[in-house]
């Protein structure tokens, strides 16, 4: 093949899987991949999935029934990769399945069905990667996986227990996609709020300074950036009141994507949610008294 290798991509799901298929396609560009907008240009399509509810599963699944009548060559990943059977019962044709945030596997896969054109050169992509959002707005995951098992999610079982990134690589990646003109961070993972746990709230460095891998810290950093920074999948844990200042500051947006989930204590039980006994409508009252 003497003209670079032409990669088709399906992105389906939430953001976090936009930040894992935004990863992928950051390191094939890197490669020399050339990234084409349509099946017929593509000489391979990778199809990042969602498995979160029934409705995602059929889309993901004729998804990728659609990839491989007009291409013929398809790679899937993302969350519904967790069931491996339950793509390959449908498309024994695919070319490899692989589970959620498996980024160095598809790209073995690509390598492997489709072998890049010569040794990659880092300046082919900007310092900020590849990004499927508008110039103005990007995601920014800080960690994958849950360690609460609700009864009804299925999330832990994709995508594994909270993993969170160190601090110093959370603000490094900010801090670029700031210099490339950014102008709003939306903040997400699975828990938001638990960042930093599994590491025991470790202390890294950003700027020179010690900086804790703590969701109030991280918030605190992001918001001398200058830019918007907007937090979702916020479970409202006890601490999650201490953000609630530095929106009153103007740090950070007065914004809480929380998955309160129902206001029954008594369900919230059976729903086996952490923190099901939390009065949330009088701490709704309060942070709107402390960010009006």
């Amino acid at each position: 093949m003497s003209t670079p290798p032409r990669i088709g991509f399906v992105s389906l799901g939430c953001p976090k899987a936009l930040v894992d298929s935004e990863r992928i396609l950051t390191r094939l560009r890197a490669e020399g991949y050339d990234v084409v907008g349509t099946y017929e240009d593509a000489n391979l399509v990778v199809v990042n999935t969602c498995g979160f509810i029934d409705d995602a599963v059929h889309e993901s699944l004729d998804a990728i029934g659609e990839a491989l009548a007009r291409n013929g060559k398809v790679i899937v990943t993302g969350c519904l990769g967790a069931r491996p059977e339950t793509i390959t019962d449908r498309h024994p044709a695919v070319l490899k399945v692989t589970g959620a945030h498996a980024y160095e596997e598809v790209v073995q896969a690509v390598h492997e069905h489709l072998p890049p054109l010569h040794d990659p050169f880092v300046d082919l992509v900007p310092p900020q990667g590849i990004r499927l959002t508008p110039r103005h707005y990007a995601y920014l995951k800080i960690s994958e996986g849950c360690n609460h098992r609700c009864t009804f999610c299925i999330i832990p079982s994709m995508r594994g227990d909270l993993a969170s990134r160190p601090i110093g690589d959370v603000m490094l990646e900010a801090e670029r996609l700031v210099k490339a003109g950014v102008k709003e961070l939306l903040v997400i993972s699975q828990d938001t709020s638990a960042y930093g746990a599994d590491l025991k709230y470790a202390t890294g460095f950003w700027g020179g300074k010690p900086v804790k891998a703590k969701f109030v810290d991280l918030a605190r950093a992001l918001g001398s950036l200058g830019i918007w920074v907007r937090m979702h999948y916020v479970y409202p844990y006890p601490h999650v009141d201490d953000v609630i200042p530095l929106m009153a500051d103007g740090k950070i947006l007065p914004y809480l994507d929380i998955p309160f989930q129902h206001g029954s204590p008594r369900v919230l039980k059976l729903m086996k949610r952490p923190a099901h006994a939390e009065n949330t409508l009088e701490r709704i009252h309060r942070w709107r008294e402390m960010c009006p």
